[in-house]
């Protein structure tokens, strides 16, 4: 009895383009490495969890120092000399500057959301302005961003300039507990800000 058999040979599944057929295109904003209009959703979420992880410690931070500052403020001490409980906690006259100071960082805010407002626009109109010549505003471009820097650079100097004036006063760090708690708490406020200018600054060069 005979068999009869038949072999065929099956090409490797390609997906054919067609004549002159191009490939969707691609959206990943440069993040891993193809080619496209920039995710300024992926980079917003990103962005935005960065800051809040950022944020928490920074925000228990000052809470401890907040929380420290009010228990210790009722708290006695043992005097050596006596052998009694006296309270030492003398109270500091801040001066006036700091009030400018705190008027200051509130314009640095408003400056700081304007160049978010202004930034989150002009990536709203970017695929737009790519293909037509549809203007972004920039010729009434106002640099929110820079001036929210000098701002934050006049707090620091400000900030400076208190720390004078209490010392000109005769307060220093290890004058009373008060005191040294004033210095802490401004002193890890202008350190925190003096982050938030470092990072506006690279994000200025960067843009």
């Amino acid at each position: 009895m005979a068999s009869f058999s038949t072999t065929a040979t099956v090409d490797d599944p390609r997906i054919s383009m067609g004549g002159g057929s191009t490939l969707p295109p691609v959206r990943g904003g440069g993040d891993d490495g193809r080619s496209g209009s920039p995710d300024y959703g992926t980079r917003l979420r990103r962005a935005r969890l960065g800051l809040l992880v950022a944020l928490t410690p920074i925000l228990m931070l000052f809470v401890s120092f907040t929380s420290a500052y009010i228990v210790r403020q009722g708290l006695p001490t043992l005097d050596p000399r006596t052998n009694t409980l006296v309270r030492d906690w003398i109270p500091v006259k801040l001066p006036r500057l700091l009030f400018v100071n705190t008027c200051v960082l509130l314009l640095s805010s408003v400056g700081m959301e304007l160049a978010r407002r202004q930034i989150r626009r002009e990536a709203a109109l970017a695929p737009a302005a790519s293909v037509s010549a549809a203007s972004t505003g920039e010729e009434k471009k106002i640099p929110w961003l820079a001036m929210t820097v000098v701002l934050g650079l006049l707090f620091l100097t400000g900030q400076w300039m208190a720390w004078r004036q209490l010392a000109a006063l005769g307060y220093y760090v290890s004058t009373s507990p008060s005191s040294s708690f004033i210095y802490l708490l401004t002193g890890t406020h202008a350190i925190h800000l003096m982050g938030g200018v470092l990072a506006l600054l690279v994000a200025g060069a960067a843009s």
